[in-house]
């Protein structure tokens, strides 16, 4: 399948489709711009706050192409492309997401290897569980799923951070003072406007919207792929077609699904060929659905809706699991 692949001319680079893309995305940003300048000190901001929190998910989808290397032939094109984008524009660290990201690529849904799956406020599995969770912490985690969509609100501000936390850290950062400046300037010169145009209580309002926002679109978007998909034990071997096909949860729709979820509602192609430039996972996928069927791989597609209800009634299984994570799987089962 690769091979076919390759000689089909799918993996291409699509310059003129980035560039459209981006140059489109910098004059949304701009009208956006100049409409929160014109509109002033109004509640109507909030509109503002929304439409920018849309616009910078777009940013971030450009983004992650490019730390794909999709845009490109060049690595080192890219990576300013990631930094230019990610940063400048959108205030969050490339070398933070790349790492981070690149881990779950080559190990998705595998315990203790996918950054994506590691227990934290919601858990996605009760393997690293050290003891029961129990008092408000029990009662929030035996309901994860149903408030997963709720605490996303919040993932908008959690991404600034952890990208401000890495690159202002000790750890490896590659291009760390480029990272910084743009970082600084993108936050700094946003909350200056910000606060400078709108009354204190506007302002934080406008932020918590967009930030809010911002967060929401990124959960629903990510969330689909992996979520509710089969766990890999830590020490199991997989070969990498079924590793990245079994893992991963492809979404159904047209042209309008494809730009709400930036290309990644074919998440299987992507993780397959994940350098295949965003516009021609559609003309990838029936080949790779029917080189799984010829193989007895399972290839798993569902609408975005189902999708959603499929992830939070997958939290809540195992959030109720967390209620006694250690009981013989016998005795949970015969229950």
């Amino acid at each position: 399948m690769s091979r076919a692949v390759h000689e089909s001319g799918l993996m291409r680079r699509r310059h003129a489709y980035y560039w459209v893309r981006f140059l489109a995305l910098t004059a949304l940003l701009a009208l956006t711009f100049a409409a929160f300048v014109v509109i002033g000190p109004s509640w109507w901001q909030l509109v503002v706050a929304a439409v920018l929190a849309v616009l910078l998910g777009q940013v971030m989808f450009l983004g992650h192409d490019a730390a794909h290397r999709q845009i490109f032939d060049s690595g080192r094109w890219n990576d300013w492309s990631s930094l230019v984008i990610a940063n400048l524009y959108a205030g969050m660290s490339y070398g933070w997401w790349q790492h981070k990201h690149s881990r779950h690529h080559a190990k998705p849904n595998q315990i203790g290897a996918d950054p994506d799956i590691a227990t934290d406020v919601i858990i996605f599995h009760t393997q690293d569980l050290r003891a029961v969770r129990t008092g408000l912490k029990g009662w929030l985690t035996q309901r994860q799923g149903w408030l997963f969509f709720p605490l996303l609100l919040l993932e908008g501000l959690n991404l600034h951070v952890s990208g401000v936390k890495t690159v202002f850290g000790r750890g490896t950062v590659k291009r760390r003072p480029v990272e910084i400046a743009f970082m600084t300037l993108r936050i700094g010169g946003y909350l200056g406007i910000v606060f400078w145009l709108l009354p204190v209580g506007m302002a934080f309002a406008f932020l918590g919207v967009q930030l809010g926002l911002f967060g929401v679109y990124m959960g629903a978007v990510f969330a689909p792929n992996h979520k509710g998909m089969p766990l890999v034990p830590r020490d199991a071997r997989l070969d990498f077609l079924r590793r990245q096909v079994l893992m991963s949860r492809n979404v159904r729709g047209g042209p309008t699904t494809d730009l709400f979820m930036g290309g990644l509602n074919y998440q299987i192609e992507h993780h397959l060929f994940p350098s295949m430039p965003r516009p021609n996972l559609r003309r990838l996928q029936p080949t790779v659905r029917a080189f799984c069927a010829e193989h007895g791989i399972s290839y798993a597609e569902t609408s975005l809706p189902r999708s959603w209800g499929i992830v939070v009634r997958h939290l809540n299984a195992v959030g109720l699991a967390a209620r006694d994570p250690f009981q013989c799987p016998l005795v949970a089962q015969y229950r």
